[in-house]
């Protein structure tokens, strides 16, 4: 499963550069250890995560408006449920956990993540900013464990989808988790993330281009080695008609932030471009890992620390279905 985070670490669906982790939202970056990211091995042994979750924590709070906009979106629709209670699946460290307490003031908002050290940093964050009464963690596997997680009138599951093998069956059991009227909000797609310039001065134009091809060969080797792997095509209304909810419509949310960028922003983009180069490794042909030595060498004047152009721009859809 995926935290998301992020998820939400709620971390492109197409940058996958964390290390099997959790949490995954576009802007992610499945090195798999994830935004709201996020991960389906579920391996939490293999990842620092004193070192994983601040960096999920800063990606989905560079993501928190998208994130916010998405949520009062689903609280204002003429259809919308009452909503008492939240699942937020493949919470990662819990920002979006948060969000949703604050855009639901009457709902218990239970943030599920199979890794402990980010559903400390959710109890840590909710106690911060005062909702620690509403918000509740789970520590489970999914689709495994989803018999445990109980009724919802709100399941946001933020780019963990894509880190169960068969989509199909995990969404029907978030599905049978609904009460009647109740809303799943599925955080699939969107667009990758750009941060530089097509043409940067070094190298050959388009490395974001083959970055992307880079990110989209490991997350087809990422959902071939999941247990119970089922290809899906990804036609997420489609899908969500298929489980028996009913969609009640698709829309993106866009993050926008133009050069010149904040020090947290920037310092984002240093940290996921790292990320792609230590993983993408064999997937970059030479000149490109060298561009990448240059863009994150911090005195390099083309580098990302000092370059006035670099910003970040990328869209996450979200799809709603209902249960009747």
């Amino acid at each position: 499963m995926s935290n998301s985070h992020a998820g939400d670490g709620h971390q492109d669906p197409h940058a996958h550069t964390h290390a099997h982790s959790r949490s995954h939202g576009p802007g992610h970056s499945h090195t798999h250890a994830h935004t709201h990211g996020s991960s389906a091995a579920g391996a939490g042994t293999e990842f620092d995560w004193d070192v994983m979750g601040p960096m999920l924590e800063q990606e989905a709070e560079l993501n928190s408006g998208p994130y916010e906009e998405a949520a009062r979106w689903i609280a204002a629709l003429p259809t919308a449920p009452e909503v008492r209670r939240v699942l937020d699946i493949g919470s990662g460290p819990g920002v979006v956990t948060c969000l949703l307490a604050e855009v639901f003031p009457e709902a218990e908002v239970v943030a599920v993540d199979p890794t402990p050290a980010l559903l400390e940093r959710t109890e840590a964050r909710a106690r911060r900013l005062g909702v620690s009464d509403r918000v509740r963690t789970v520590e489970a596997e999914l689709p495994q464990d989803a018999g445990r997680l109980g009724e919802a009138d709100l399941i946001w599951a933020g780019n963990s989808l894509h880190h169960m093998g068969d989509q199909r069956a995990a969404l029907a059991g978030f599905a049978e988790l609904l009460r009647p009227g109740g809303t799943v909000a599925l955080l699939e797609g969107g667009l990758p993330t750009r941060r530089l310039p097509r043409d940067i001065g070094i190298g050959r134009p388009g490395l974001e281009a083959r970055l992307d091809a880079a990110s989209a060969a490991r997350f087809d080797r990422m959902r071939t080695e999941l247990p119970d792997s089922k290809r899906e095509t990804e036609d997420w209304s489609a899908l969500i008609a298929a489980v028996g909810l009913t969609p009640q419509g698709t829309r993106s949310f866009l993050l926008d932030l133009p050069a010149p960028l904040s020090a947290p922003a920037r310092e984002h983009v240093i940290t996921k471009l790292t990320r792609e180069y230590e993983v993408f490794g064999e997937l970059l042909d030479a000149e490109d890992r060298a561009v990448l030595e240059r863009l994150l060498d911090p005195e390099d004047p083309a580098g990302v620390h000092q370059r006035p152009d670099v910003y970040l721009l990328t869209a996450r859809t979200v799809h709603l279905g209902r249960r009747d």
